[in-house]
């Protein structure tokens, strides 16, 4: 399933449906949904409360979706980023085997 990500934090996917979904901020997400009379996304039977399915209309305006693709970037870039799950190199795990 492609997506994007940054700091750990999905901003778009493609799902396996073949519908694009971005992660929009609570007030810009809610105009979204108005605007373009979509819906949020579902993903495996479960809605994605932050994500909106974007319409195959608005997919054909670069330009108009470029907006909602840089809302989603910003906002995301918001959030604190993830912790990474660092492994420890190979040497040091087969150290503290010993």
């Amino acid at each position: 399933m492609p997506y994007t990500s940054v700091n750990g934090h999905m901003f778009s996917l493609l799902t396996k449906e073949g519908w694009l979904a971005l992660r929009l901020p609570e007030d810009e997400r809610e105009a979204f949904l108005r605007k373009y009379k979509t819906k949020l996304a579902v993903q495996y039977g479960t809605v994605m409360k932050e994500y909106v399915q974007v319409p195959e209309a608005l997919l054909k305006k670069t330009s108009e979706l470029r907006k909602f693709f840089n809302l989603s970037y910003e906002y995301v870039s918001s959030l604190k980023p993830k912790p990474t799950k660092k492994t420890a190199p190979a040497k040091e795990r087969a150290a503290k085997k010993r």
